[in-house]
């Protein structure tokens, strides 16, 4: 844990010169105050980590210091040292929003254990809200931050509300539903959103399955169907992986977009409906109507624009997001607590290609959660092609593969600060220069990141 900024607050002299020497000894830097008064002037001038502080002092007593930080909306959490440890006096300062008392008189190490306790706790609420604060940069249920999809929620923006055909283009597990939704729910038509999957359903059920049926129109066929098309009227169809749809259907389908009316099957009359068809294929367009997959006329039809979902590994900057994301998710489903990603593991899965994309890193996240008890995720929770080392694919060793011959130069503070500089330049670019997420990746804060580039003259 880096050094933090500790506020004793305390009317002893000696016992606030205690407490320093114990903090201090833990890396810590250490402010003190001999009242509330003090405290709350010093909290106002300069950023505190934790406020650890007596209940008993002069002029503001400890009591008093938690409701004005509160007051003031000083989101700092505060540990209470008290000789009078009463139910009353721990439920008052705990009700103000300490997160800890400590009973007078007490060992350094109760202190100490406090402390990192305490910071933890602050480490963790911090990066929860990092999550959500970033979650809320994607766009309705995308979690992404990066140029690429950037680009895809502008795309879906514009088309949105028109009325236009959109096509989506992508690779298996790249969330080309999510995006067919997204259009749906932005667009404003009041109809419903009717998915179907052209390959799931075996071709001799799929007309029935598109357009309906009356009874009677084949053997089983003993009430009358609503057809998908038909129940999406108003609304919008979504035709996942529509090369699979059978040549004499696309027919149909492109007289249904042509006519705006449906027939059932076994039926001579024609209902009229209102459909805004979005289509999807993981296979290359221009090749799937060479070969016949897909009519000509057809693909003109549905393809008014196209719209392209990037492969995970083409937005590198998101898996950190995505990782945690799906880690709380899942936890939250199993009534967990979401479980810290460590440095190590979150490099191994940037440093991973992704075959299968978004669907592939929940899966193993989810998985992870499951196998985790420990409260950290390591590379044990990871599956065998990601937790084994793969030849020259070892960070620490790539990293090392860049520096100087290990006969020049033996200068170490000069060799640390250049692999400081070069690591923090590549994690400003994994994560598109986003300030906040580099310093995630870094395991450093976010001001210490921003000392570091002033130093290193980054960006500047």
């Amino acid at each position: 844990m880096s050094a933090k900024r500790i506020l004793i607050v305390d009317d002893e002299a000696k016992m606030r010169r205690i407490l320093e020497l114990s903090l201090k000894s833990m890396g810590n830097t250490v402010v003190e105050a001999s009242d509330g008064m003090e405290a709350l002037s010093i909290v106002e001038k300069q950023p505190i980590d934790l406020v650890l502080t007596d209940l008993r002092m002069p002029r503001m007593d400890g009591i008093a210091l938690l409701a004005a930080l509160r007051e003031q909306g000083v989101d700092v959490p505060v540990i209470v040292m008290t000789a009078y440890g009463t139910i009353d006096t721990a439920v008052a300062a705990m009700k103000l929003g300490a997160i800890d008392y400590i009973i007078r008189p007490f060992e350094m190490e109760t202190v100490e254990m406090a402390v990192t306790r305490a910071l933890a706790m602050q480490a963790a609420q911090r990066e929860n809200r990092f999550l959500r604060e970033e979650v809320s940069r994607g766009w309705g249920e995308f979690v992404g931050t990066s140029a690429a999809m950037q680009s895809l929620y502008e795309l879906i923006r514009q088309v949105a509300p028109t009325r236009s055909n959109a096509f989506i283009v992508g690779d298996t597990g790249t969330g080309k539903e999510l995006v067919a939704r997204a259009i749906h729910e932005a667009s404003g038509r009041t109809g419903l959103f009717v998915p179907i999957n052209c390959a799931a359903i075996p071709a001799e059920l799929l007309e029935s399955e598109l357009f309906g049926h009356v009874k009677g129109a084949f053997t089983g066929a003993v009430r009358d169907r609503v057809g998908k098309c038909e129940l999406a009227s108003g609304g919008t169809v979504f035709l996942d992986e529509i090369t699979e749809m059978p040549a004499h259907l696309q027919v149909k389908l492109l007289r249904v977009l042509q006519e705006g009316c449906i027939e059932r099957l076994g039926s001579n009359g024609t209902i009229p409906v209102d459909l805004r068809v979005v289509s999807a294929t993981n296979r290359d367009l221009q090749q799937a109507v060479e070969s016949g997959a897909l009519r000509r006329d057809l693909y003109f039809r549905l393809n008014v624009v196209r719209i392209d979902v990037p492969r995970l590994r083409d937005r590198h900057g998101d898996i950190a997001l995505l990782a945690n994301h799906f880690l709380h998710k899942h936890a939250l489903e199993l009534g967990r607590a979401t479980p810290r990603l460590m440095s190590h593991v979150l490099q191994r899965l940037e440093s991973y290609e992704w075959p299968g994309n978004v669907r592939e890193l929940e899966n193993i996240m989810e998985r992870a959660v499951v196998l985790c008890r420990s409260g950290e995720i390591t590379l044990a929770h990871l599956p065998a092609e990601l937790s084994s080392e793969s030849p020259g694919r070892s960070s620490s060793s790539s990293a090392l593969a860049d520096d100087p011959a290990i006969d020049g130069p033996l200068d170490l503070k000069a060799r640390v600060e250049g692999l400081e500089c070069r690591l923090i330049k590549a994690a400003l670019e994994r994560s598109a220069n986003n300030k906040a997420a580099a310093a995630r990746l870094l395991g450093i804060s976010e001001r210490t990141l921003w000392y570091k580039l002033k130093m290193y003259k980054v960006g500047s």
